[in-house]
C-alpha cells in the first residue's frame, strides 16, 4: 500500500545557491493595528515603509498581524488537518462497510490497488483548503497570499514551470531506471491489463496533482510563511520546513532523507526567489505523476511501500544535476518575464499589486 506521503525521487539542492537578501525590498515590521471596524483584514499600506514584502514575510501583510497568529495558526492547521482527514477516512470506511468491501491486513476496507492508493493520497490533497482557511480566519489576510505575492495562483507562470519540469522529471526517472537496471539487472514484472492501466492513469492524473500541491501549500506555503513572519532571513524559514518535509515521509535510508531535505530546500528557495508556490508545485506534480504513472503500468506497482525516503546514492546523484538544471531555467525565465517577487501592501478592498522588480539577489 502506498504510504500517504509517498513521492517519487526528488532532486537535490545546489550546494551554494545564490544568497537571498532579506531586507532589500522589505519594510520594517508593521505597527500594531488599532482595533475597530476600520481595521483591515487584508494587506494595508503604511507611510514611510519600503516597497514590498518578500513571499516568506507575507503573514505580516495583515493589519491584524500579531506575533502569536502564526503559532496559533499552525496549531489550527494541524488540528484541522487531523479532523478533516479523520472525517474523510471515516466516511470512506463507512462506505466500505455498507458495500461489503473486503478488509486489508490492517482491518480497513480495501478498494483494490488503485483505490487504496487514492485513499492514502486524498488526506494530503485536503491540506489545501485547510491551509487556505487558516490563512483567512487565523491570519486575517487573503487566502491567496499563500499562493503567491500576486494574491492568487499565477496560472500562466505555473504552465511555464510545468513545461520546464516535464523534461527534467522525465529525464531524472529515465536515467534512474537505466542506471539502476544496469547495476541490479532486470526483473520480470507482470504488466497491468488495459482496463487497470487506464483506471490507474486516470486516478494518478486526477488525484496526484492535488496531493503534490497539498504538500507544497503546507510546507513551502504555511510553514515557510509562519516562520518567516518572525525572521527576516529567508533561510531561517526555509530550513525547518525542509526537515519536517523529509521527516514526514518516514525514515528509509540516509540518502533518502538527504534527498527529501534537499528537495524541500530547493523548492522553498524557488518559492522565495519567484514569489510563489508555482515552481515547486510544478516539479512536485510532474515527479509524482510520472513516477506513479510508470508504477501503474505493472499489476501491483501502485501498491508498493517504497517512497522517496528509500532512495539510494545513485538516484540522489542523478537528482542533483537535474534539479540544478530546473532551478537555473526557472530563475532565468522568471527574470526574463520580470516576474513579481514582492507584494506591495494595499489599502483595504484594494487589489493586491505586485512589483515587477529584479529578483532578490539578482544583479541590479
Amino acid at each position: 500500500m502506498t504510504h500517504p506521503w509517498a513521492d517519487t525521487p526528488h532532486p537535490a539542492h545546489p550546494a551554494r545557491p545564490p544568497s537571498i537578501p532579506a531586507t532589500a525590498t522589505e519594510p520594517p515590521p508593521y505597527p500594531a493595528a488599532a482595533a475597530g471596524p476600520a481595521a483591515a483584514a487584508g494587506p494595508v499600506s503604511a507611510a514611510g515603509q519600503g516597497p514590498g514584502l518578500a513571499y516568506h514575510r507575507l503573514a505580516r501583510t495583515s493589519a491584524h498581524y500579531r506575533w502569536w497568529r502564526p503559532l496559533v495558526g499552525t496549531g489550527v492547521v494541524m488540528v484541522g488537518a487531523m479532523l478533516v482527514t479523520g472525517a474523510l477516512m471515516g466516511s470512506i470506511e463507512v462506505a466500505g462497510n455498507l458495500l461489503n468491501r473486503p478488509e486489508d491486513s490492517e482491518g480497513f476496507s480495501s478498494w483494490g490497488v488503485i483505490g487504496d492508493a487514492a485513499v492514502w493520497l486524498l488526506p494530503l490533497a485536503v491540506l489545501i483548503p485547510v491551509v487556505l482557511l487558516a490563512t483567512r480566519w487565523v491570519g486575517r489576510r487573503p487566502a491567496g497570499t499563500v499562493s503567491s505575492v500576486a494574491g492568487r495562483v499565477r496560472w500562466s507562470w505555473l504552465a511555464v514551470c510545468l513545461a520546464v519540469a516535464l523534461p527534467v522529471s522525465a529525464g531524472t526517472l529515465g536515467l534512474s531506471a537505466l542506471l539502476s537496471s544496469d547495476a541490479t539487472g532486470t526483473q520480470d514484472v507482470e504488466m497491468a491489463s488495459l482496463s487497470s492501466l487506464l483506471l490507474g492513469l486516470a486516478m494518478v492524473l486526477v488525484v496526484v496533482p492535488f496531493q503534490a500541491a497539498g504538500e507544497e501549500y503546507m510546507c513551502r506555503g504555511w510553514l515557510l510563511q509562519a516562520v518567516g513572519a518572525w525572521c527576516r532571513s529567508p533561510w531561517i524559514a526555509i530550513v525547518p520546513q525542509a526537515l519536517l518535509f523529509a521527516g514526514a515521509h518516514g525514515w528509509g535510508t540516509p540518502w533518502g532523507f538527504a534527498d527529501l531535505t534537499a528537495f524541500g530546500l530547493v523548492t522553498a528557495f524557488l518559492t522565495v526567489r519567484t514569489g510563489g508556490l508555482e515552481a515547486g508545485i510544478a516539479l512536485h506534480t510532474l515527479n509524482n505523476v510520472l513516477g506513479m504513472g510508470i508504477a501503474a503500468l505493472t499489476t501491483d506497482g501502485l501498491a508498493s511501500d517504497e517512497t522517496a525516503a528509500d532512495l539510494d546514492w545513485l538516484t540522489v546523484a542523478i537528482d542533483v544535476p537535474m534539479m540544478l538544471l530546473y532551478a537555473a531555467v526557472v530563475l532565468r525565465l522568471a527574470r526574463r518575464r520580470r516576474l513579481g517577487t514582492v507584494m506591495v501592501p494595499a489599502a483595504h478592498h484594494a487589489p493586491v499589486p505586485t512589483v515587477h522588480a529584479p529578483l532578490p539577489g539578482a544583479a541590479r
